[in-house]
């Protein structure tokens, strides 16, 4: 007995000594990390707000990390079909996905089915940007600022029209949450894409439209849109002197179009940490930030832990206003 006793010595040390620092693998993990190439799926098309950035991060970490991450793209259902392919993939960090704040309304729009849980089967990296929505009204349309515009709507239930680029789309929601915390009915005219409601408020066969600066921009510069606010929280640095919503009396108003990175639940938390930390890194670089704010969109950052709870709350705010407005899919 004493000779086995003695055997297991060296054996029962390294037990305790792995028991004693449970991290040791996942730091291990992270000091290698990355060793091949990573996948960054981005779940739209080529060529719009979330490819432009997601293909800027890849770049940086690419150069960064010495390992080349490819962009994938895997556009349908309003970006469910990416986010699903990396919430099923090897939790090893080298698939990570692109969030939008498509991917928080998804959650509460009726008739969306999802075959993920967005706060369940995602570990959240980071916020990379936020971008606003501007209001924008045909010139024809008597009203100067928000508040004339409200007073508006209230004069006229339902007689003031918004376009959308389609039901529970961001632009949508954006008009109906307007719409709820001013108190006033407007009629919503949904459109099959952006651009066709944008042409049909320069035409003036609908009154207004949430927008991003990207598409109204020329067409505020020509006169023949009226910008009457932002959507986010603080003023834009592409429109210095609009006012948000909120400084133009919607109190409590805030819409952010964003863009965030996320990857497989189960995924080492050592390695969450090593990209947050360049990310952080690539958000503040000039090159980065000047890209940025040719789209309007300002760098980001934060820890994951901010993410999260950034991610819960849009959840939660689009949740509110999907089910006070009745929104259902096709109407």
């Amino acid at each position: 007995m004493r000779l086995l006793h003695h055997a297991c010595v060296p054996a029962c040390i390294a037990a305790a000594l792995l028991a004693a620092a449970p991290g040791v693998h996942a730091q291990d993990a992270a000091a290698g990390f990355p060793s091949r190439v990573i996948r960054l799926v981005i779940p739209f098309s080529p060529g719009g707000g979330t490819d432009i950035v997601g293909r800027m991060v890849a770049q940086k970490l690419t150069e960064a990390w010495g390992q080349q991450m490819i962009v994938d793209n895997r556009a349908g259902a309003n970006g469910i079909i990416g986010a699903d392919l990396v919430a099923k993939s090897p939790a090893d960090g080298y698939t990570i996905c692109m969030f939008t704040a498509s991917h928080s309304v998804n959650v509460s729009l009726q008739g969306v089915k999802q075959p993920y849980d967005l706060q369940r089967d995602f570990a959240p990296v980071s916020l990379l940007a936020v971008q606003p929505y501007v209001l924008v009204v045909n010139p024809r349309v008597p009203a100067k600022s928000v508040a004339e515009l409200v007073a508006l709507a209230k004069a006229k239930p339902g007689g003031i029209a918004f376009g959308s680029s389609g039901v529970g789309g961001l632009v949508h929601l954006s008009a109906e949450l307007f719409a709820a915390l001013a108190n006033i009915r407007i009629t919503h005219v949904p459109y099959k894409g952006g651009a066709l409601a944008m042409m049909d408020v320069v035409a003036g066969n609908v009154d207004m439209m949430f927008t991003s600066l990207n598409q109204s921009n020329q067409l505020i510069d020509a006169g023949r849109l009226r910008l009457l606010a932002v959507t986010t929280i603080k003023r834009s640095p592409a429109v210095p002197n609009i006012p948000t919503m909120q400084e133009a009396g919607v109190k409590g108003y805030a819409v952010e179009s964003w863009y965030g990175l996320a990857a497989p639940a189960a995924v080492p938390a050592a390695i969450i940490d090593k990209y947050n930390r360049e990310i952080n890194r690539i958000l503040k670089l000039p090159d980065v930030a000047e890209r940025m704010a040719t789209d309007g969109a300002t760098p980001a950052g934060g820890t994951p832990a901010q993410f999260g709870a950034y991610l819960r709350s849009e959840v939660e705010k689009w949740r509110r206003t999907i089910r006070a407005s009745g929104i259902t899919p096709g109407k």
